[in-house]
């Protein structure tokens, strides 16, 4: 099975896409990484930091790549992979980083037609609030989560290929339906980015706004550091799954006036027990995402002394 590459393409190579040709060089996956990005001092600044070997605006620069990965803002899918298909192999596997998967796999579907079987839907559960080549980490994809979200017509072989890949790379590769992925990730990824950036909107337009953002410490930092994301990228993401983040916000709103009441009727024993429910929630997932990540971190140590 085929887990390393000729020429790699690389489509935005900011931090999600300069990751990744990190990572697939340190882990000595591909022989040549190309970028492409429509921004010029991004590739210059690729290039300087050792991302890629070679940078383009032009799609035709990737040409005869037998892997593409596409790391660009979701609602752009179809237009980027309509001005690559000219110059994609027909063997090329295609993969991408997008944060929703409905919309992505569609506009896939429109954009490469006959080949579509060689395009296989993924989204790494990783990032920062930072962004550009300059954050780049070529460990940002290990002991991480990668969902893969295949359909009827994904070849079987390009998502073995794409599943070994991330294997190699260090993470954990689930697989789940489009549906099932945007359902999830509107509760745990796109409902709380919704909720940082509304948090800081309300503090920052609120009366003593100077006076409340000198105050704030350690809370308001951690439950905010993620409302210092791409602005752009997040537009884009809250309104392509926009019914399933709607649904979520609902059921949100609901919990927060059952929180209302029980402040209104001053009911400490509820309170209490609701808070106790959230936090155990809260540390138990801590425990079971540390032991993961120590499991990942063997398979990956064990994957690369077998390769």
């Amino acid at each position: 099975m085929q887990t390393s590459f000729k020429r790699a393409g690389i489509i935005g190579v900011g931090l999600i896409g300069g990751s990744f040709a990190a990572a697939l060089r340190q882990h000595a996956l591909a022989d040549y990484l190309i970028g492409l990005d429509d921004q010029q001092k991004t590739l210059d600044e690729a290039l300087k930091l050792g991302l890629i070997d070679e940078g383009s605006v032009h799609p035709a620069a990737l040409i005869n790549c037998d892997l593409i990965f596409l790391a660009v803002p979701v609602f752009q899918t179809e237009a980027v992979l309509e001005s690559l298909l000219p110059y994609l192999s027909p063997t090329a596997l295609v993969t991408d980083a997008g944060s929703t998967k409905q919309d992505v796999i569609e506009a896939a579907r429109r954009a490469l037609g006959e080949r579509f079987v060689n395009f296989v839907p993924g989204h790494p559960i990783a990032g920062k609030e930072t962004n550009g080549p300059a954050a780049a980490q070529a460990t940002l994809y290990c002991k991480k989560n990668v969902i893969l979200t295949p359909v009827e017509k994904t070849s079987a072989a390009a998502l073995a290929c794409i599943q070994a890949m991330w294997g190699r790379l260090g993470a954990h590769v689930a697989i789940m339906s489009p549906l099932e992925h945007d359902t999830v990730f509107a509760a745990v990824s796109h409902l709380p980015h919704l909720l940082a950036y509304a948090l800081v909107w309300q503090v920052a337009h609120s009366e003593n706004a100077t006076v409340k953002l000198d105050c704030a410490g350690a809370g308001f930092r951690d439950f905010t550091r993620i409302a210092a994301s791409s602005p752009s990228m997040w537009t884009d993401i809250f309104l392509a799954n926009k019914t399933a983040l709607l649904e979520e916000l609902n059921t949100y709103q609901a919990v927060l006036e059952q929180v209302q009441t029980m402040l209104q009727t001053h009911d400490r024993t509820v309170l209490q027990g609701w808070l106790s429910s959230a936090a155990n929630t809260r540390q138990n997932w801590s425990l079971l995402h540390s032991r993961r990540e120590s499991k990942l971190g063997a398979s990956a140590e064990q994957t690369e002394n077998n390769a």
